[in-house]
């Protein structure tokens, strides 16, 4: 299972449902794009404690075997027909797991997961097995919701768009906003993409006297996230990149939401572990919000993967947290 180490490296885990086909498309898009090799895998779900041996476990093993593998071979040679390198594996377990497994082995740049697929025990990468996926991944995770038609049972023959032309950067300018956008970036590199760079203005809290005490330390804040985000962008701009700054206001992963429905974003790209102190502790983790809730993929950035001799776009500026 080694990959070539010229070749950036994709993993596509993948339950073969309807839903999955959609981020085929998204990996597939990807790995051409970038000139990357493909690993597509998908995960026998098997529960420890049962007894494989046992007659009734082999007979749903193997049946399950025989339809993952005959999945497995149809999207390698679709894979192979796009020009894509491309190699399939099968595990046994349980599957964020071994997806986890896999990526790290394989030195995986990026996990591509479908958000919607079967469920009970034929269920492969859906709901919390890939919030646990993106929670653990050694690697940036691309999450790709179930498009509205094939959600509704009915086929079409319209497919995504194979790469991203517009994706939207949330920056709190904690560090790992900072990685997404130096991640970010690297995709607008290799895809030419526009990048659309969004700071959250969190609501304030009203005096007793109903009154806004901090107003004018408000505004002065907003005045120097402005020309941070104007920092960024201008390194972009040096970096060849086109982008937009924007700021709103409101809960975060309802503003994140609302901005990339009204820009038409093509993806998300953030951190998942952003400073958002008591909004986070209220409402649980803001990326996992817009995971659940985005109508258009979601890459997270927990680790982000540069390739050796990548030039960041940022060179070692000291971005502050406590604008």
């Amino acid at each position: 299972m080694s990959v070539s180490p010229e070749k950036p490296s994709i993993l596509f885990a993948t339950d073969g449902s309807t839903g999955s086909a959609t981020a085929e498309v998204y990996a597939c898009g990807l790995a051409q794009s970038w000139g990357a090799s493909l690993t597509v895998m998908s995960v026998l779900e098997f529960p420890p404690g049962m007894n494989p041996d046992y007659a009734v476990n082999r007979l749903y093993l193997d049946e399950l075997m025989k339809d993952v593998t005959t999945k497995l071979t149809d999207l390698k040679t679709r894979a192979v027909a796009l020009g894509i390198p491309v190699q399939s594996y099968v595990a046994t377990g349980i599957p964020s797991e071994e997806v986890l497994t896999v990526a790290r082995t394989q030195g995986a740049e990026l996990i591509v997961v479908g958000t919607r697929g079967k469920t009970g025990l034929e269920h492969i990468v859906l709901g919390s097995t890939a919030e646990r996926i993106i929670r653990r991944a050694p690697c940036p995770v691309l999450t790709v919701p179930m498009d509205a038609q094939r959600a509704d049972g009915n086929s079409t023959t319209e497919k995504p768009s194979t790469t991203p032309k517009r994706m939207l950067v949330p920056v709190d300018f904690s560090d790992c906003s900072l990685d997404a956008f130096e991640y970010a970036a690297l995709i607008a590199q290799r895809s030419k993409v526009s990048l659309n760079l969004l700071h959250v203005l969190e609501p304030v809290s009203y005096g007793l006297d109903f009154t806004l005490p901090h107003w004018a330390q408000r505004e002065s804040s907003k005045t120097a996230l402005t020309e941070r985000l104007s920092d960024l962008a201008s390194a972009l701009t040096s970096a060849g990149l086109a982008s937009d700054v924007l700021i709103s206001g409101g809960l975060p992963a309802d503003s994140i939401l609302d901005t990339a429905r009204a820009q038409s974003v093509d993806v998300i790209v953030m951190g998942t572990h952003g400073r958002r102190g008591l909004s986070h502790v209220l409402f649980g983790s803001v990326a996992e919000s817009v995971v659940r809730r985005s109508s258009c993929p979601v890459l997270t950035v927990r680790s982000p993967t540069l390739p050796p001799g990548h030039r960041r776009v940022l060179s070692g500026q000291s971005m502050p947290t406590n604008v």
